[in-house]
C-alpha cells in the first residue's frame, strides 16, 4: 500500500490530477476556517460592533511629570472633542495615570458639557459670531460654499459638530489648543443665546 501511495504521488508531481477524499476536505476546511461556522467573516463569527453615540477626536496628550519623594511620578492630561456631526458638539480635559483613564475621563467632561448649537437648514452658521477665552479670541462667520475654513482646535469643533460653509479665524496669536477650544465653544453657545433671545422677543 505504501507502493501505491508513492506511485500516486509521482503522477500527481509529472502533471496528473489528485482526487482527495472528502473525509480530508472536511478536515481542512475546519483546520483553515473553511465551511459554513468556520472564519471570522462566516456566519458563525464575532457580531459587528455597536455604532458609538458620538464620535471623537483627541486634539492634545501631555504628559505630566510631579516630583515626589521617590522620584517623579507620569501622569497624561488629554483634550477631547466629541459631536454626533448633527448640531451636538462637547470638549472634555481628563487626567489618568495612563492614557486609557485619561481618555474615559476626557469623554465623560466632553458628554456632559454638550452645546447643542443652533444652526440653520444648510448646517451653517446663521450670523457672524465672536468670543474671547483666556488670551484666545476667535470670530465666526456663514461662508456659502466653502465649506469648513478654519484651522487648529476650530476645524476639529466644527467638523465633529456637522457645521458646513463656515469661516474662523482666530485673531489672537495665541497656540493653545484648549484655550483655542473654550473660545469656539463660547462663541458657537453665544450664537444660540442670541437666537434664543430674537424668537423670545419675536
Amino acid at each position: 500500500m505504501n507502493t501505491d501511495k508513492e506511485t500516486t504521488e509521482t503522477k500527481n508531481s509529472q502533471g496528473g490530477f489528485q482526487s482527495r477524499p472528502a473525509s480530508n476536505g472536511v478536515k481542512m476546511g475546519r483546520r483553515f476556517g473553511g465551511g459554513r461556522s468556520g472564519g471570522r467573516g462566516g456566519r458563525g463569527g464575532r457580531p459587528d460592533r455597536p455604532k458609538p453615540e458620538y464620535d471623537q477626536k483627541m486634539l492634545a496628550l501631555n504628559r505630566v511629570a510631579r516630583v515626589v519623594r521617590g522620584g517623579r511620578r507620569f501622569s497624561f492630561m488629554m483634550i477631547l472633542v466629541i459631536g454626533n456631526r448633527r448640531g451636538e458638539v462637547g470638549v472634555g480635559v481628563g487626567k489618568g495615570a495612563d492614557v486609557s483613564a485619561a481618555m474615559d475621563k476626557a469623554y465623560r467632561d466632553a458628554k456632559k458639557n454638550l452645546l447643542t448649537v443652533n444652526l440653520t437648514k444648510s448646517f451653517s452658521l446663521p450670523h457672524e459670531t465672536e468670543a474671547k477665552f483666556c488670551s484666545s479670541r476667535i470670530m465666526m462667520r456663514p461662508a456659502p460654499g466653502r465649506g469648513v475654513a478654519a484651522g487648529s482646535s476650530a476645524r476639529v469643533i466644527c467638523n465633529l459638530g456637522g457645521i458646513k460653509d463656515v469661516s474662523a479665524k482666530f485673531v489672537s496669536k495665541s497656540k493653545n489648543k484648549l484655550n483655542n477650544a473654550r473660545a469656539t465653544m463660547k462663541a458657537l453657545n453665544k450664537l444660540s443665546r442670541i437666537e434664543t433671545n430674537n424668537t423670545n422677543h419675536s
